[in-house]
């Protein structure tokens, strides 16, 4: 019943964000799309905050569902310390996310590209993240 749920919640929050994009808005959803469209770095960098945007409602999905399967958990067991866990590695993944990112960043700066290389970091650490958390409750 609960894995039902939790399904039922991924696929409508999915298919809000779907329909939340105006249809003239045609949003590229990975950083290869976006590669192959764009060359420009300003216009590369754009495109990456769109899926950058995306990734970033996803991770958020799964962090939830994370979440609730782990407060059901601490409510039949009574033990959260798996919760109280999987709060500080998410804590401690936008730290590592962030320091990956950006020490790329720095050292590509203040070439132009420094931008579209930072979100592309962002983008593709982000994806593991979810990766990582979606074959967890399969």
């Amino acid at each position: 019943m609960i894995k039902q749920f939790i399904s039922l919640l991924i696929i409508s929050t999915t298919m809000a964000t779907l329909f939340s994009t105006p249809a003239h808005a045609a949003v590229l959803k990975t950083v290869k799309a976006c590669e192959s469209k764009f060359t420009a770095p300003k216009a590369l960098s754009m495109c990456f905050d769109q899926v950058k945007e995306s990734v970033d409602r996803e991770l958020q999905t799964w962090i939830n569902n994370q979440i609730f399967i782990l407060e059901e958990f601490a409510l039949k067991t009574g033990r959260k310390s798996a919760l109280e866990m999987f709060n500080r590695a998410q804590l401690n993944f936008i730290t590592y996310r962030e320091n990956n990112c950006r020490w790329q960043y720095l050292h590509i700066s203040p070439e132009i590209t420094a931008a579209p290389a930072y979100k592309k970091c962002y983008i593709n650490t982000t994806q593991h993240r979810i990766e990582e958390l979606s074959s967890i409750n399969q």
